[in-house]
């Protein structure tokens, strides 16, 4: 029997196709940066024998660019993990809060998005709930580019706001909690074995923006796996099956890094602790008042410009965390502040 050609297996060929893409873009952007560093000499020696200030201006916005490229380098060679290349599967939950935390939900969607955006990623919603009385309860997102996972791990964990509260007539500051999980969407099959009598799978009507079927059947899946307590759902898809395969193909993803943090924690003689949403367990703080600052606990990096962060200005902590990551995970965090 002939065995099969390149071309005959499509995961695999494509995984090899985006990985040569990889390395040629990162050949090129050397090559520029190379570039870029000969024309900022060739512009300073120039000023200098000419003693013309005039051309400060334009050497200093080359510097500008040359020292955002060499991050965005630096930034990409820090992503080495196994599935940092790959798509993500991002989920936010509202916890403690009741609407506040709703409402603090729905703006670290938006934030999220508007960083893909920016970045030029595709964000597909798999599922969505309204929250009762405002903003959002849980929505769950795909987002789709280059190294996309490797950078998004970096949220992984509970998002802590402090602020006055627009729906407390008090007028009185309130703290409220947001998870997020985030995993790669590891399209492959994956080498996990699922019991059925492990699993429940419900149906229910999707919710949200959609197609015409939204609303009409029971066309979106929920399974919860009973030993781990993890719960994947999805609504976008255009059947049901086509719903269960992806939830299914979630919840092996979510098993097999699960099962891979299990075992590092265990490399390492360490017990590692399920976070619950809500005081003690934040990963950063966003505090809106009496004073404003971003802070992430984990690595100490900070931002006294809460809009810009909310609006999607995430890579100086994605960057400080993959720093962080590479020096192998100091283990000290930084005192969260009121």
């Amino acid at each position: 029997m002939e065995e099969p050609g390149f071309w005959d297996d499509p995961d695999k060929s494509t995984r090899l196709v985006r990985e040569a893409k990889h390395l040629k873009d990162e050949v090129d952007t050397y090559h520029q940066l190379e570039q870029a560093y000969e024309d900022i000499q060739v512009m300073i020696q120039m000023g200098m024998e000419e003693d013309d200030a005039s051309l400060i201006p334009e050497i200093e916005q080359m510097l500008d660019e040359f020292s955002q490229t060499l991050e965005n380098m630096r930034m990409k060679l820090l992503l080495s993990g196994e599935y940092d290349a790959y798509d993500a599967i991002l989920r936010l939950n509202a916890g403690a809060g009741g609407t506040e935390s709703c409402d603090w939900c729905s703006m670290l969607y938006r934030m999220y998005c508007r960083w893909a955006e920016k970045h030029g990623f595709k964000v597909e919603v798999l599922d969505f709930l309204d929250g009762e009385e405002a903003g959002i309860k849980s929505v769950t997102i795909q987002v789709s580019g280059e190294n996309a996972y490797g950078y998004l791990r970096s949220e992984h964990g509970v998002h802590r706001l402090v602020r006055i509260s627009p729906f407390n007539a008090a007028g009185k500051r309130q703290t409220s909690f947001v998870s997020c999980d985030v995993m790669p969407d590891i399209k492959e099959d994956i080498d996990i074995e699922i019991n059925p009598d492990d699993i429940r799978v419900d149906t229910y009507r999707s919710s949200g923006a959609g197609g015409q079927h939204i609303n009409k059947t029971s066309s979106a899946i929920r399974i919860t796996h009973y030993p781990t307590g993890i719960v994947v759902t999805c609504q976008n898809e255009r059947s049901q099956f086509q719903n269960k395969d992806k939830a299914m193909q979630m919840l092996k993803a979510k098993l097999y890094m699960l099962k891979q943090e299990e075992q590092a924690a265990k490399a390492a003689g360490i017990r590692g602790d399920v976070k619950d949403n809500g005081w003690g367990s934040q990963i950063r703080s966003y505090v809106l008042q009496p004073y404003t600052m971003v802070k992430d606990l984990r690595t100490g990096q900070e931002s006294g410009n809460v809009d810009a962060v909310l609006d999607g200005a995430l890579d100086d902590f994605i960057s400080a965390y993959l720093r962080w990551m590479s020096l192998g995970c100091p283990d000290r965090h930084a005192r969260s502040e009121e």
